[in-house]
């Protein structure tokens, strides 16, 4: 864990310039509104290490998967999101030399991401080699009102000088990802142009020719008048180039404001992507940087107003909870259907960018209770869109009539992941897409959802469930072998007791959502008609929901993870060395494998999900026994944790994992900040306050708050929307209030008790 950046309720702060910290603040800093993102990487040259990133949503690249040996039903390719055009490129040159701070001597270093207000404010002084001193300042931020342009405000003030200083402004689309499998480059060029004042260049991704068209308008100031400049135009493959020279002054700033934008084919037609971005560009330019930073300070002041999360006495907790959301509002903001959220979003490229069953388990609750039932149905219909995709990944595997598997990782509906333990085995993913029909519902009240796609989806893979279980006649029950559960750390075992019981779950929920659909007689003809449903399907589901094997500890209640658990030798994670830690950076795959260490939640993730299936002694005597095993590296594991932890009463152990999983990147516990940000997993922070410490549940279709709050803090608040009533929660030593936004009044529970909150009032309730 380190301790880097400074804690403040609004800002991240980092204060000198720290070369071997530049890959994590990259990804720390990073920006985005949703349409793109940017690395922080800097705007001048940097010959220092630094991950060039700049990510156009939708736009992926179909790497050919790189394997020693090769496997049917193997996927082919994995999809890998793409470093496209540089288009921050803004290089100072003095007296021949181009400012460079991983050469030159950095004082007064300072980096500022402003949360409030979505931008990124850098600050520093530099003496060249030739003994020029410059100081400079520089912000920038990705639109969140024209969600395809951004800007940059570079002042250059120098301190010790009075002569011609030039400034490179380029994009340049010759970059190659770090994770190619053969070091192959993505993008080819389709066209460019320049001018006095702007550039563009058009890229096509090689295979499946999305085409990017990134462009630049240049404006520039000297002691706040606007200058006339020409610029020398510099053209190469894939690269545009306007240099202008200044005639600059001692201690008098030169300002180059230099507008951007990315124009994608996925939004606009091929034909038309360069006269597009002229348009977005003569638009924002028309604004002006002061136009456009008011503007966006307005957008983020919209989304704060109802997303955040204030706390109280707790400075480090304050600024972890908001540097959280603010990451998930710059990565998906429910505008475009076809767009998902990726592990890393916009800020580094594992994981390739894809989709991963992280949305439907954690995601999902804070877009439909922060944004409403619209942005989460969003999610479900993307999934109910690749349905068909899902029926053939099955099919490749074996599965027949209808059977659906849905990829553990995806760009569009097919699968891409090529490790074999989890593209064949870690198929609990599917349960985790049912469980987000069955979560949306209960939340919105939305079930007439069932018939716009939800029954579909539970058919298809309920069919996957009832086929994917053999009959064992030595046990006498359904058995399920060969899979891996959510504790990557084990591979290739029988009767994962979480995929089991999400299996014969999922088929329960099914048969219960048939009975519903029933009662439209239209609706059932036609979808008897559309999927060839047969009435035996059902009775199959009903023998293995009474049947299928769960292990389970004998005079217990402690459910095994899977068959053999107990063969393990019995440590816990205090018996580990620290410099051991963490382990999937220490240890051989083998010695993890044989390991009693649990990567995340497994069978607690079960325990998380259908909490209500289970009495409050079995859920502590589960949680007692497997959290001190869990070793916590995956960033989905604490948030959890936390939400057990408080509903048992454990405050302080809900709070040592509430900081772990809201610090995880700030604090980088596991030391892979460089690699990008733990997206997914920020929405689990969010749920680890509002269904931990807040008590949030769903109880016979009721809502309940049974809140509780943590030593280090006085009070917090958040708001939510349940079934389209805003409501404002507060919480302190005392009780809770809960204030109704809007809608109607609303009935609810607060500490197991009915109370009604009348539209527009506030009811307090004390423990």
């Amino acid at each position: 864990m380190k301790k880097h950046y400074e804690e403040n309720p609004w800002l991240i702060v980092e204060e000198g310039f720290h070369p071997d910290m530049q890959l994590s603040s990259e990804s720390i800093f990073s920006l985005g509104n949703g349409r793109m993102g940017q690395r922080a990487n800097f705007e001048e040259d940097f010959t220092g290490s630094t991950l060039q990133g700049n990510y156009v949503a939708g736009v992926y690249y179909p790497d050919k998967t790189r394997v020693g040996w090769w496997k049917n039903g193997y996927p082919e390719y994995f999809a890998k999101v793409l470093n496209a055009a540089n288009w921050i490129g803004l290089s100072p040159i003095v007296d021949g030399e181009a400012l460079d701070i991983n050469s030159a001597e950095v004082s007064d270093f300072r980096r500022v991401l402003n949360m409030k207000e979505g931008n990124l404010q850098r600050s520093f002084i530099a003496e060249l080699k030739n003994g020029i001193k410059l100081k400079v300042d520089a912000i920038r931020f990705l639109s969140m009102v024209d969600d395809e342009a951004a800007v940059v405000r570079y002042c250059v003030t120098p301190l010790n000088y009075s002569g011609p200083i030039s400034f490179k402004v380029y994009i340049d689309g010759d970059i190659i990802n770090q994770d190619s499998n053969y070091d192959e480059k993505f993008w080819a060029e389709v066209s460019k142009s320049i001018s006095n004042d702007e550039a563009y260049v058009t890229l096509a991704t090689k295979k499946l020719d999305f085409q990017v068209c990134t462009g630049q308008k240049i404006n520039v100031t000297q002691g706040g008048q606007k200058v006339s400049f020409s610029s020398d135009q510099k053209e190469k493959e894939k690269y545009v180039e306007n240099t202008i020279t200044v005639d600059a002054k001692e201690g008098e700033e030169v300002v180059v404001y230099k507008y951007a934008c990315n124009i994608s084919s996925e939004n606009h037609p091929k034909t038309e992507l360069n006269n597009r971005a002229k348009t977005v560009l003569a638009n924002v330019y028309a604004k002006g940087f002061d136009q456009m930073l008011a503007e966006q300070q307005s957008a983020w002041a919209k989304r704060w107003e109802m997303n955040d999360i204030v706390i109280e006495g707790d400075v480090a907790a304050q600024q972890a909870i908001r540097f959280n959301i603010f990451q998930l509002n710059q990565t998906y903001t429910g505008e475009d259907p076809r767009l998902n959220i990726g592990p890393k979003g916009f800020t580094g490229e594992k994981y390739g960018g894809s989709t991963y069953w992280d949305t439907e388990a954690y995601c999902l609750p804070f877009y439909m209770l922060t944004s409403g039932s619209k942005v989460a149905k969003q999610l479900l219909l993307y999934r109910y869109r690749q349905l068909d995709r899902a029926i053939e990944n099955a099919g490749k595997l074996g599965f027949k009539d209808g059977a659906a598997l849905y990829p553990m990782v995806t760009m569009n509906g097919e699968e891409c992941h090529n490790e074999w333990e989890i593209t064949f085995e870690e198929i609990h993913r599917n349960g985790a897409i049912a469980y987000a029909i069955h979560n949306y519902i209960r939340h919105t009240g939305d079930r007439d959802y069932l018939k716009e796609g939800g029954l579909e989806v539970l058919l298809g893979i309920s069919r996957f469930w009832s086929q994917r279980v053999n009959w064992s006649s030595a046990k006498n029950q359904y058995v399920m072998l060969g899979v891996t559960g959510p504790n990557e750390y084990e591979n290739n075992v029988n009767n994962n007791w979480y995929t089991n019981y999400i299996a014969k779950w999922t088929m329960s929920y099914a048969r219960e959502s048939i009975e519903y659909a029933k009662s439209d007689s239209a609706f059932w003809s036609d979808f008897v008609a559309k999927t060839s449903f047969q009435e035996s399907e059902v009775e199959k589901w009903s023998d293995i929901i009474e049947k299928i094997y769960e292990p389970k500890k004998e005079g217990t209640k402690l459910y095994m993870q899977q068959d053999g658990f107990l063969d393990k030798e019995d440590l816990t994670a205090a018996d580990l060395d620290v410099s051991e830690r963490p382990i999937n950076q220490h240890w051989s795959w083998d010695r993890i494998l044989r390991s009693i260490f649990i990567k995340q939640a497994d069978v607690l993730q079960g325990m998380y999900f259908f909490e209500e299936d289970f009495d409050e002694d079995t859920i502590r005597e589960n949680f007692l026994y497997y959290e001190p095993r869990t070793v916590h590296e995956s960033s989905l594991s604490p948030c959890v944790h936390v939400v057990l932890a408080a509903k048992l009463g454990m405050h302080a152990k809900a709070y040592e994992m509430y900081l772990r999983t809201a610090r995880l990147d700030l604090d980088d516990y596991n030391h892979e900040a460089d690699e990008g940000l733990h997206i997914t997993s920020m929405a689990g922070t969010w749920m680890a306050v509002v269904e931990g410490f807040g008590g949030k549940r769903i109880k016979n279709g009721v809502l309940s708050l049974d809140p509780m709050i943590p030593d280090q803090w006085t009070s917090y608040r958040f708001n939510i929307v349940y079934r389209e009533t805003v409501l404002s929660i507060s919480v302190n030593g005392d009780g809770v209030s809960v204030k109704n936004e809007s809608g109607d009044a609303c009935d609810i529970l607060v500490y197991g008790k009915s109370v009604s909150v009348p539209q527009g009032e506030t009811i307090s309730v004390t423990k």
